[in-house]
């Protein structure tokens, strides 16, 4: 039986994110550590992927330390080429996780990825928030069923989250509502640097329990209340870019898929082109371009029915599906 337990573990350690912890076997002192906890650092693959001058901002890590703090998480972590093959049996090994709808669940290759940043934008009415609504609820079903087995971390700068709907969704696949709202964690961000701090408590609560899915809603909204004019746009789009590659790195370490909502604007210099048909753009830049792996956009169709774009994908090829947004949460597309 102890065999079976320690072999779980093993399993465990292969598989998942290494506690920073660990470095103490390599002569870490434990207030160093406790230091770095404090810092968000609560991996070994954050050490590893962290830059050496962001170790430095933190209170009582020397660049001696720094140093060898990065050494011992490059001996556990690795940093150096693998083959395509290697990859390629990784990548078969992602979960996805279900939408809802089995029509735009195929049409993303199976559901939302875990592992990556997958942005969702749109006008208001287009489902966004619905979808976020579903995936709080999918991610902790079985792996079988087309879940992510792990709870949900949501967080919402609009007020845009209702429980009731969570109940309603809940009930659609017979999961007990209590403990589907006790799986989800949720906090409302109120401000452009409370939105990029809960990130730090994202990462600790993600250290103790399995998390499958992380969703923003939205990510932008602060950004363009927060920074006004032209005069503070370098400014915004540094701070979102560091926003973003802190939940690249959660996706990293942990695994979770990230999902994030965002606003859409006008185009009114002309950039478009005459022949462009839709004016509407997503709103931040190419910092958020580069930084979503898949971006998805929806549009209003007829009644309950919403219709989903493939926007941008690396794996994907650009196609549309419709989908709708029921009491029951994101179902097929209705006649």
């Amino acid at each position: 039986m102890s065999q079976q337990n320690n072999s779980a573990d093993e399993e465990e350690e292969d598989y998942g994110p290494l506690l920073i912890s660990h470095l103490e076997q390599s002569g870490i002192l434990s207030s160093d550590i406790k230091k770095l906890k404090d810092g968000g650092y609560y991996t070994v693959e954050a050490i590893a992927y962290a830059p050496k001058k962001a170790l430095l901002t933190i209170r009582g890590i020397s660049e001696t330390k720094a140093d060898k703090l990065i050494a011992e998480a490059s001996k556990v972590v690795n940093l150096g080429f693998t083959t395509a093959m290697d990859v390629h049996q990784r990548r078969q090994e992602i979960v996805t996780i279900s939408t809802g709808s089995k029509q735009l669940d195929t049409a993303l290759g199976g559901g939302i990825e875990t592992g990556s940043i997958t942005e969702i934008f749109g006008e208001f009415r287009t489902g966004k928030s619905q979808l976020c609504h579903t995936l709080a609820v999918t991610a902790q079903l079985p792996v079988s069923m087309g879940g992510g087995q792990g709870k949900c971390l949501f967080i919402d700068t609009e007020s845009t989250f209702r429980p009731n709907r969570i109940l309603s969704i809940a009930q659609r696949y017979s999961l007990n509502g209590e403990s589907t709202l006790d799986n989800i964690a949720y906090a409302r961000a109120y401000n452009t640097d409370h939105q990029t701090a809960l990130l730090i408590h994202a990462a600790a609560m993600m250290s103790e329990t399995r998390f499958s899915v992380l969703i923003v809603d939205s990510a932008m909204a602060l950004y363009r209340t927060d920074y006004a004019g032209r005069g503070e746009l370098a400014a915004r789009q540094t701070h979102l870019a560091q926003f973003l590659r802190s939940l690249q790195r959660l996706a990293d370490e942990f695994g979770v898929a990230v999902v994030i909502t965002n606003q859409v604007v006008a185009q009114v210099d002309g950039g478009g082109g005459m022949f462009n048909t839709d004016p509407r753009k997503p709103a931040g830049g190419n910092i958020i371009a580069h930084a979503s792996c898949t971006r998805l956009y929806l549009k209003k169709g007829r009644g309950p029915n919403r219709i989903c774009k493939v926007y941008d994908s690396p794996s994907l090829p650009e196609n549309e599906c419709t989908f709708a947004i029921m009491e029951d949460g994101i179902t097929d597309a209705v006649e």
